[in-house]
């Protein structure tokens, strides 16, 4: 039973257009054409190899498609780094985590609040007056979002000593400490077993439904996809096969023979 969409669910918050994207011969997005609305959960599924996380590095600017237009919050934007992403109100998650394994669960999620100190760095190292008072803030917040993720217990926890699933969970808290309107996941629940992808998967909608943030994930569990995504759009060799309800992707012809290999 796919997830009754959201009735909350507004205008489009972002809207990729005619995206393509080639590294020298291989041709990794063809045309991508879909749209996001906000308060949606989006999610972006395909055989290996089909584009997937080549899409989110291009909404998020770690590449530079070719040709077409990404526009976020009714901008088309233009070049983009990461950085200015992030500054936009893009947070990202990777497939393989980039988390400081020997910094503690409370300093690697704190990394995610750097967009938003205003203090400099001299004032921040020595905590002193208005730097002080601003780390006490972000900290807060911080502290709010461990609460969040129940991972109280593991708070001055090196990151490199907790188990797997946990580390996800540090690095979505680090990617929700910057306060995205997007936050795009890349395989949120790869490698983990089925009590941590419950696990996840509830946090993933209790961010959605209590922060009312937006959130594209990849993801190759089709229980999953089936059970928390409002809309689905498919690729396959860097083409858009299908886009709509679950239900209607999951009995789609096109999307049935791409994942048994037969269409090609």
């Amino acid at each position: 039973m796919s997830r009754v969409r959201a009735d909350n669910a507004g205008d489009v918050l972002l809207k990729v257009a005619d995206v393509s994207l080639a590294f020298g011969g291989v041709k990794a997005l063809q045309q991508v054409s879909f749209d996001v609305y906000e308060h949606e959960v989006r999610a972006i599924i395909g055989p290996n190899g089909a584009g997937k996380s080549s899409l989110l590095n291009v909404i998020n600017g770690v590449y530079t498609a070719q040709h077409g237009s990404i526009t976020f919050r009714g901008k088309v934007r233009g070049t983009m780094d990461p950085h200015e992403a992030a500054a936009a109100g893009i947070a990202r998650t990777f497939q393989s985590l980039a988390l400081f394994k020997g910094m503690s669960v409370l300093d690697n999620i704190m990394t995610g609040r750097n967009l938003r100190m205003k203090t400099g760095v001299l004032l921040q190292a020595l905590h002193l007056g208005p730097g002080k008072a601003e780390e006490l803030r972000h900290r807060q917040f911080v502290e709010n979002i461990i609460d969040f993720l129940e991972i109280q217990a593991h708070r001055k926890t090196a990151v490199g000593r907790l188990p797997y699933g946990l580390q996800k969970r540090v690095d979505l808290g680090r990617a929700l400490a910057m306060e995205p309107k997007l936050l795009l996941l890349d395989e949120p629940m790869a490698g983990m077993n089925l009590e941590e992808k419950e696990d996840m998967c509830r946090f993933v909608l209790d961010v959605n439904e209590e922060f009312g943030t937006t959130i594209v994930l990849i993801e190759h569990d089709m229980g999953v996809v089936m059970d928390i995504s409002d809309r689905v759009v498919v690729l396959d060799y860097g083409r858009v096969i299908a886009d709509g309800s679950p239900d209607n992707v999951r009995n789609s012809q096109n999307v049935i023979d791409a994942y048994l290999g037969v269409a090609h």
